[in-house]
């Protein structure tokens, strides 16, 4: 995927808008922007920079980098503020071609985010405070300081870790043009680093997990180290994420059962077209679904526009059972189980798939019962990974479960306990 905003001397300008929070809401899109130095900014560049709107940059370079190379042009509709965050100073060009980029970058930004606590905590709040006017963060590449602070502000909106460092990754777009100006700039030096520019995965994935170790959470470090409360994470959130769109719940009668099948076969063909080999178009018709309204629950999600209250659409749906012997065993009473979590990707609105879990698992627990329960195909990480994302947790695995349909497979079993 392909955020950068195309500059001609500008490698690695992107806008965090569109990325989904984990409670379906989404980051504006035109409110915060990062970038590498905006020093370079002229001519064509720098109008299209002003057609942006931006009313606030934060320079996240040494004093001296600036003096060397320059800041973003004066204009009377920008602030300025420069925060420099990091206090150890190294050279990344000219590392030995065996340091692994993973660890070191990692513990360069252990180092900032132990030593620019002043700092990072001024950013935050101008970014938090800045009112309607869009921001934006950089650095000199865009890549180490500016995605520090990036990784820190999509956190704490909420976003997940792997889309933090999906958008860490996304700096390797501009690696090869990064390289060309430090060689154009350095003519009478030898790169001697492969990894300059690079943005491997795995360092922000380390520096993440470090946050957590040492601090218990990223938001523990937020507020117990950088001194920002609670107040200052709802401002945050208020002024850069867009709430996600109303859904009401209602339960599945017979007349609903066409729009059940559909949901479910438009599921299974999208499936299929990302390589899932699970479901099947026309494997469950209209007799399956009759039975789950008599043994268990169906519910929908019905979309309402705000504009239109009268319109609704249905977005997803889910099947309740109160036993689940093919995939649990023999099981107390103590635990209700979600099947054929479907959303109809035409309409659903971001995060609509956390908002039905959400809502099953209230219904749950207004039965009494303690527990959720699902299972997903074993050979589906993304889909495991997305409901410990929602705070499930692995508890087993089923070799082959017999759904009836004559086919065996093996799942996995997630529960997540209800308080």
């Amino acid at each position: 995927m392909n955020r950068h905003i195309p500059f001609a001397q500008l490698h690695n300008f992107r806008d965090l808008g569109g990325y989904q929070a984990e409670d379906g809401s989404t980051v504006r899109r035109g409110r915060l922007f990062r970038s590498d130095s905006l020093s370079k900014l002229e001519g064509a560049d720098w109008d299209r920079f002003l057609s942006l709107g931006i009313r606030t940059v934060v320079d996240l370079r040494y004093p001296w980098e600036i003096e060397a190379k320059g800041r973003v042009p004066a204009h009377p509709s920008l602030a300025y503020h420069n925060q420099s965050i990091e206090h150890r100073p190294y050279d990344q060009s000219a590392l030995a071609p065996d340091v692994a980029p993973g660890p070191y970058l990692a513990a360069r930004y252990a180092e900032v985010a132990k030593d620019g606590t002043k700092e990072i905590r001024e950013t935050l709040e101008l970014i938090a405070t800045a009112g309607e006017g869009p921001v934006v963060f950089h650095c000199a590449s865009g890549k180490d300081r500016t995605g520090l602070v990036a990784a820190l502000i999509l956190s704490l909106l909420g976003v997940p870790e792997r889309t933090i460092v999906e958008d860490f990754t996304l700096t390797g777009l501009a690696t090869a043009r990064l390289v060309a100006d430090w060689r154009a700039a350095n003519p009478d030096r030898e790169l001697t680093w492969p990894g300059y520019g690079q943005a491997p995965a795995e360092v922000m994935t380390l520096f993440l997990a470090d946050l957590n170790s040492r601090y218990g959470s990223i938001q523990s470090y937020v507020t117990q180290i950088l001194g920002l409360d609670t107040t200052f994470i709802s401002a945050l959130r208020a002024n850069l994420l867009e709430p996600a769109a109303p859904l009401t719940f209602r339960r599945a009668t017979e007349a609903d059962i066409p729009t059940l099948v559909r949901l479910r076969d438009e599921a299974a063909n999208w499936q299929l077209s990302q390589g899932i080999d699970q479901w099947k178009p026309g494997q469950l018709t209209e007799p399956h679904f009759r039975t789950r309204l008599a043994e268990g629950e169906v519910w929908l999600a019905i979309l309402n526009e705000p504009n239109a209250p009268d319109e609704q659409q249905v977005a997803g749906a889910w099947e309740l059972w109160w036993d689940d012997p093919a995939a649990w065993g023999l099981q107390p009473p103590t635990a209700a189980y979600i099947h054929r979590l479907m959303t109809d990707r035409r309409v659903a609105p971001p995060g609509t798939g956390r908002h039905l879990l959400a809502e099953a698992e209230r219904r749950i627990t207004a039965t009494g019962r303690t527990l959720a329960r699902l299972d997903c195909l074993a050979g589906n990480p993304r889909l495991r990974e997305y409901y410990q994302a929602a705070g499930y947790t692995v508890v087993g695995e089923q070799a082959a479960k017999d759904s009836g349909l004559g086919n065996p497979y093996a799942v996995t079993l997630l529960e997540k306990r209800l308080h």
